[in-house]
């Protein structure tokens, strides 16, 4: 059965795929699918209910795909991760000593 869909703003042709449901409910994705949709060992993917059935679909982890434009940010800018860091402590110490007068924050290990 063939029929297609829309993803990511590209038609796919997506044929129907039978998988069986095994031991607590797991299911594999056809290696064609997980292909087409660049699915990767480790990748999360939302599942969601549907009057139709399970819809799955690929998710991006938020964090890192923010990770990413930080990084992105301080390399146009000529600053690395550790003196972004760094930046960081200087700062988060200096609002410490404001609140707590002359007191030196706790180390974190």
């Amino acid at each position: 059965m063939a029929e297609s869909m829309t993803f990511g703003g590209f038609e796919l042709a997506a044929e129907l795929k039978l998988v069986r449901v095994q031991e607590k409910g797991q299911v594999t994705l056809p290696a064609t699918i997980r292909k087409q949709l660049a699915i990767k060992k480790g990748d999360l993917v939302a599942v969601e209910a549907t009057a139709d059935g399970v819809l799955i679909t690929p998710q991006q982890v938020l964090a890192l795909r923010d990770l990413d434009k930080i990084g992105a940010i301080l390399r146009e800018q000529g600053v690395t991760l550790d003196e972004w860091m760094e930046s960081g402590r200087a700062i988060r110490e200096e609002l410490y000593r404001e609140k707590h007068g002359n007191e030196s924050p706790p180390k974190l290990d």
